[in-house]
């Protein structure tokens, strides 16, 4: 949780990078950890140019948006905005300095919220290039709003702002396959967090972040942002449903850098968490991507890596067979694994059945995800590509419909 008077801008993109003590920074860009304390003080002083250049590269985000208001004196619309570059990108002018705007009515709060909260439903089932260029102009509008609000008000514009950078982040990564991209809008949700001053948030996203290196094998980085997650999770004394989604995520970067063994015990815990007894506190409504049975798919798919092909193919079972009509997405993404499970059985027709079923999911509902899951079983199947079974796949696969969606994604 921010500090009263900080430099909460600089402070979550140091998280945000990996970084997480004011020391580890200061040896990054080879300077004092005085000097980053300065920076991260409600009045950062203006860096030196050779520096501004290394906080933009080790960072990754331009000056004003870490939170340096111009040595001039001149208005900070850049740091009131959160990211100038985002609004420019939808076409909203710059945002004028908020001694000088109008505030906005308390109500401005709750019409944020509800769109935010549209947009998140709409996820499920509206095609993601359709719906991402709305929630990023949403999350934008809102940080031109920021500036024209103050106390209660603006803490729930902010929260609103963070929800949509996240869901943006979300399609970045799972549905266009954009790691960089979602990176930089995840930085930005976090900076949102902070304004808002809501550290359960602000794990969500953290926790999200990790993905991106967990998913390229850098163990050391996502292991360390899932530190930081936990620790914003703690401060909030967070739900035990978020706390096993916690684990699940983490499980699934452990199984992409190959540590099956760790990610098995983390489901365990992940398990024990969802049925333990006693008072729950509810998960908060944004929080709409983890379920028992997305742990189930969790667990199936580590199963499967692990080799344990057996209890994969019974625990995806069970995943499909209790999934609710309109998880349609993650339905594509089990029906991948039973295919795979299959294949690492020797059961090439039966892996071609159920690598048809998740094709025909995806022209329904086109996850990108779930179609890597797709792919990575046909190209397991090419010992056997003159089978039948496998021809009949590479129809399906290689239809119209299917090759354009593919591509044009």
């Amino acid at each position: 949780m921010s500090r009263p008077g900080s430099n909460t801008h600089l402070r979550s993109a140091r998280i945000a990078a990996g970084y997480r003590s004011q020391q580890a920074l200061a040896d990054a860009l080879g300077v004092g950890v005085r000097q980053v304390r300065r920076w991260e003080s409600a009045n950062p002083p203006w860096p030196q140019p050779e520096i501004q250049k290394r906080l933009v590269r080790v960072l990754g985000q331009d000056m004003e948006v870490l939170g340096f208001g111009h040595p001039d004196g001149a208005p900070d619309q850049v740091r009131r905005a959160l990211v100038t570059g985002t609004a420019a990108a939808v076409g909203l002018v710059a945002v004028p300095s908020r001694t000088h705007a109008a505030q906005q009515p308390a109500t401005v709060a709750q019409d944020f919220q509800a769109v935010a909260r549209s947009h998140r439903r709409l996820y499920w089932s509206v095609a993601p290039a359709t719906l991402h260029p709305a929630v990023v102009a949403h999350a934008a509008l809102g940080c031109g709003v920021l500036s024209e609000t103050t106390g209660a008000v603006r803490q729930s514009v902010a929260a609103a702002v963070a929800e949509s950078y996240l869901l943006a982040g979300r399609i970045e990564f799972f549905d266009m396959q954009d790691p960089h991209r979602a990176g930089e809008t995840l930085l930005r949700a976090l900076q949102a967090a902070g304004e808002a001053d809501d550290a359960l948030l602000g794990a969500a996203v953290l926790a999200h972040t990790a993905f991106i290196p967990g998913w390229d094998g850098r163990r050391d980085e996502a292991v360390e942002r899932m530190v930081a997650a936990r620790t914003y999770a703690r401060r909030a004394d967070a739900p035990l449903e978020f706390l096993a989604w916690l684990d699940a995520v983490e499980a699934e970067c452990e199984t992409r850098c190959g540590n099956v063994r760790i990610a098995l015990h983390l489901i365990r815990h992940a398990e024990d968490l969802l049925t333990r007894d006693g008072e729950h506190i509810p998960s908060p409504e944004w929080m709409d991507w983890f379920s028992p049975v997305r742990l189930a798919a969790f667990k199936g798919n580590t199963q499967l890596q692990a080799g344990h092909l057996p209890q994969a193919r019974e625990t995806l079972l069970g995943a499909l067979d209790t999934l609710p009509p309109e998880e349609e997405k993650q339905r594509s993404v089990i029906l991948g694994d039973l295919a795979a499970t299959e294949v690492a059985d020797g059961r090439p027709d039966e892996a071609c059945g159920y690598a048809v079923q998740a094709l025909d999911q995806l022209e329904r509902t086109w996850y990108a995800t779930g179609m890597q899951r797709v792919r990575e079983v046909r190209r397991a199947l090419g010992p056997h590509q003159h089978e039948p079974s496998v021809r009949e796949l590479d129809d399906h696969l290689y239809g119209w419909r299917t090759t354009v969606s593919a591509l044009a994604r």
